[in-house]
């Protein structure tokens, strides 16, 4: 069954968890028809019945569509955390956010005990800004209780005009009270693919979540940092964390970007359309560079498809913490009436066969987030430089400790995990620059 499109699934303020798959909608007609056959006609007498009494006894008069869209959605949500119901302006609201550009708060969130967590903050939003961190816990928006809302009705209160302010009530792993944070919403526009040089011949690439022209991006930014340095890299750092996910053929773009052959990535379903392989093609765009790739809780979906391709071909080391473990696919099919529905069709898995639900990618090397200050006394240790009437060497003074202090703040103060994973991408390079020689 031909695919008749492959696209990301973004929320009001950022990219939902997953890969979303349309298909034909003569694969709709076919599990239409072998469905009907098996109707379970007790169960479908038992729900009439229900449905009747809310009729006639409830205390308040309720309509026919509020009802029977509340039955829907409690079938669609008792299956798994990722199937749902679109209604018409759900859907649309879908639609529109393929587009890469929103208006909101600049956050994946996802419902968890009946309140809305914080997946990750989009890099470069008001979210980010404001210092919302992965795993916070929104209890209120504004003056309004989250508990009791869904989904989409605490993603619409956090939508809104930019510059428009809303003040989320977070609770925080090892805060003890609530507090509150205030946000000016903007217009979201999601960047993709961000790159730097981290030192001569060691390159940076952050990707921030996979859009359709992810894997096109990622090229031209190697292009780039290879031009920077002299036409070669000696090593280059892939940064997903905090990356929620987003296109299936960007994930697949991306890892076939650092692979010559073998498989990328296969998805497994009841449905003869959900069992998908995709390969990799000859050209390493690296060269055979040491790769690492920096991992965390934030990282679900798409990076993790990266992650365990390149990990199971041992093209890169992996670094960081645990990922999300996001393993499964999920499928939008529209309705005749405008509607669709979101329902979890099949399972991926790595070159190596492992399904990562529930579980995440186990980085390499573990290495937790910390933060590094100067040491100070160390800093005022007496060294031959500082002798009045020293000798030179004959080449370029070294920097004073003025001059040091004027510099940029060290790596390993801003991103203690980068700076690891740059030091042992030094070492790489040294082992394998010995092994050619």
């Amino acid at each position: 069954m031909k695919l008749a499109a492959r696209f990301s699934f973004i929320l009001a303020l950022g990219i939902l968890l997953g890969i979303t798959l349309s298909v034909g909608t003569s694969v709709l007609a076919d599990r239409a028809n072998t469905s009907a056959s098996t109707l379970p006609l007790d169960e479908l007498r038992a729900l009439s019945e229900v449905f009747s009494k809310v009729k006639a006894d409830y205390v308040e008069e309720v309509g026919d569509r509020e009802l029977l869209e509340g039955a829907i959605r409690g079938m669609l949500s008792s299956l798994d955390p990722h199937s749902a119901y679109l209604n018409p302006e759900e859907f649309k609201e879908l639609q529109v956010g393929t587009s890469g550009q929103f208006g909101g708060l600049g956050i994946e969130v996802t419902m968890e005990d009946g309140f809305v967590k914080v997946v990750t903050p989009i890099d470069d939003t008001p979210a980010m800004r404001a210092g919302i961190k992965a795993g916070d816990l929104i209890v209120r928006l504004d003056d309004t209780p989250v508990k009791g809302m869904t989904l989409n009705d605490a993603v619409r209160m956090m939508r809104g005009e930019p510059d428009t302010a809303i003040t989320l009530t977070v609770v925080r792993d090892g805060i003890q009270q609530p507090f509150e944070v205030k946000i000016t919403r903007a217009i979201i526009q999601v960047r993709s693919v961000r790159s730097e040089m981290l030192e001569q011949g060691f390159g940076y690439l952050r990707i921030t979540n996979f859009q359709s022209a992810t894997g096109e991006d990622v090229r031209k930014a190697v292009g780039e940092l290879k031009k920077e340095s002299g036409g070669k890299l000696n090593g280059m750092v892939l940064d997903l964390r905090n990356n929620p996910g987003g296109v299936l053929g960007a994930a697949v773009s991306v890892s076939d970007a650092f692979l010559n052959k073998g498989k990328v990535v296969y998805t497994e379903g009841r449905a003869r359309d959900a069992a998908l392989d995709f390969n990799a093609t000859p050209g390493d765009i690296l060269n055979g560079a040491p790769l690492i790739v920096l991992v965390n809780a934030g990282s679900a979906s798409a990076s993790e498809i990266v992650a365990g391709a390149l990990q199971d071909h041992q093209r890169a080391v992996v670094m960081g913490s645990p990922s999300f473990g996001k393993g499964s696919v999920q499928t939008i099919f529209p309705m005749s009436n405008n509607t669709a529905v979101k329902i979890t069709t099949a399972r991926y898995y790595t070159p190596a066969g492992r399904s990562i639900q529930a579980e995440g990618i186990i980085p390499d090397i573990k290495v937790e987030p910390l933060h590094v200050t100067r040491n100070e006394e160390n800093r005022r240790q007496l060294k031959e430089a500082d002798l009045s009437g020293h000798l030179s060497n004959g080449r370029q003074p070294a920097p004073t400790e003025e001059q040091e202090e004027d510099g940029d703040e060290p790596l390993a103060s801003r991103d203690y995990v980068l700076n690891e994973a740059l030091n042992l991408l030094k070492g790489l390079h040294i082992l394998q620059a010995g092994r050619s020689n």
